[in-house]
């Protein structure tokens, strides 16, 4: 397997462009599903998910073509696929595709939506906690679909299509407020979404929609409003910069000092995020072009920060601010409300030297003056990452192990970190 290595200790300086959002580019794929004509997504990352969810579309029927570099593009700009769903053969998604990446599950809605059936595996994905899809079963119930549970699979059926109805979330869930959201804006009259999610990503897979030809209100908000259409029509769109890409890589310059421009970063996205990193004792600038950080040295201030479904602070920003606490002057406190297991990369922080207390569902980090370098391995796509932020500042040499997981959500990352002084390199496995 492929492996970083990192000399720590260097500064970034320069720009790094922030590339489409892995977490909208996701369901706008998926959403090809619900129409017969061409969906061309822009501003698409190069990751590992964007590349498996493409075979699992193609094991559907559905047909893809990446555009060629257009001047001026390098590996770190977005491509542009053309997805073509016309000719869907087969409705059923494969445990073998679908146990790898959770997001594909969510295949379920477009295929219920638009052929009245789907036989789709239970999902896989990060082991972060169960994160059970009961409540995207209870979205597809509410709309009229019988489901019944075989041999690992999720048998769907609509034979008369889908009917608008009033869906209440018990807890907030961005995975049951896409596939909702996807499988009413072909249903038979009005469907309401209450508690849905207020991420942006829910926002731009709802703009994508209505560029389809949907009829959805209230995205961003606590309810969404679906007038149900017969069919939807090809469009054109863009994927969102990605919001917890702009938040890593401020906690890397947080953590290492420096100023780095995030090109295309837009604050709106990750204002918790960033009153928090001003709290620490970073300089948090937006302009035109993104957003600006910069540190000078100065000592980290320790934060307590809780995990909340947005507006509030990202669970997938913790673990990046955890490493970011163990060189604060200080104990902060860092809750995690949203998935449980999530703080595998504790054991790992460790080994640079870091001192984390587990306390149920809070880490305790007590700062410390200097992180040594180690061999350490990623146990997750934000953990991951996380040990990249701590060995740009620990003393010494670290070697990360099991790098496929950043490839699942970092397009780019070595060149983006090492463009700015990050003495950052790939092993690649003989």
């Amino acid at each position: 397997m492929d492996r970083i290595r990192i000399k720590g200790g260097r500064p970034l300086e320069g720009r790094i462009p922030i590339s489409g959002a892995k977490n909208a580019a996701l369901p706008l794929m998926i959403a090809s599903l619900l129409t017969g004509e061409t969906l061309e997504l822009r501003n698409v990352p190069r990751l590992a998910d964007v590349g498996l969810l493409l075979r699992i579309l193609g094991n559907h029927g559905v047909d893809h073509t990446v555009t060629g570099k257009r001047p001026g593009q390098t590996s770190e700009t977005g491509q542009t696929i053309l997805l073509d769903a016309s000719s869907v053969i087969d409705t059923r998604a494969p445990y073998e595709l679908v146990s790898r990446m959770r997001a594909s599950f969510w295949v379920i809605a477009p295929l219920i939506a638009r052929f009245g059936e789907a036989s789709v595996s239970l999902p896989g994905g990060c082991a972060i906690g169960t994160r059970p899809v009961d409540l995207l079963i209870m979205a597809l119930e509410r709309l009229g679909v019988s489901i019944e549970i075989e041999s690992g699979y999720v048998q769907a059926k609509a034979p008369k299509g889908l009917k608008g109805a009033e869906i209440v979330f018990p807890k907030v869930t961005v995975s049951g407020t896409h596939v909702a959201l996807m499988a009413a804006t072909l249903a038979d009259g009005e469907t309401v979404i209450e508690n849905a999610a207020r991420e942006p990503e829910v926002v731009d897979l709802a703009d994508c929609l209505n560029k389809m030809g949907a009829r959805v209100s209230g995205a961003g908000t606590s309810r969404i409003v679906i007038q149900g259409v017969s069919r939807l029509r090809g469009a054109t769109h863009t994927v969102m910069p990605d919001r917890i890409e702009t938040g890593t890589y401020a906690m890397a310059v947080a953590m290492t000092g420096g100023d780095v421009l995030l090109e295309g970063a837009r604050p709106e996205y990750l204002q918790s995020a960033l009153d928090i990193l001003s709290e620490v004792g970073v300089d948090i600038q937006a302009n035109n072009e993104g957003i600006r950080v910069r540190r000078n040295g100065a000592k980290l201030r320790s934060v307590d920060v809780t995990t909340d479904p947005f507006p509030g602070f990202p669970t997938d920003l913790q673990a990046q601010f955890m490493a970011l606490m163990t060189r604060a002057d200080g104990t902060s406190r860092i809750r995690e409300t949203i998935f449980e297991n999530r703080f595998m990369h504790v054991q790992e922080l460790a080994r640079f030297g870091a001192h984390i207390r587990l306390d149920g569902d809070a880490a305790l980090v007590e700062g410390v003056e200097t992180l040594t370098g180690a061999p350490v391995m990623a146990t997750d796509l934000r953990a991951s990452v996380s040990l990249v932020i701590a060995g740009l500042a620990a003393e010494g040499e670290t070697e990360i192990h099991r790098v496929y997981h950043l490839d699942r959500g970092f397009e780019a990352l070595e060149a983006k970190l090492s463009r700015c002084g990050a003495e950052i390199e790939r092993l690649r496995a003989a």
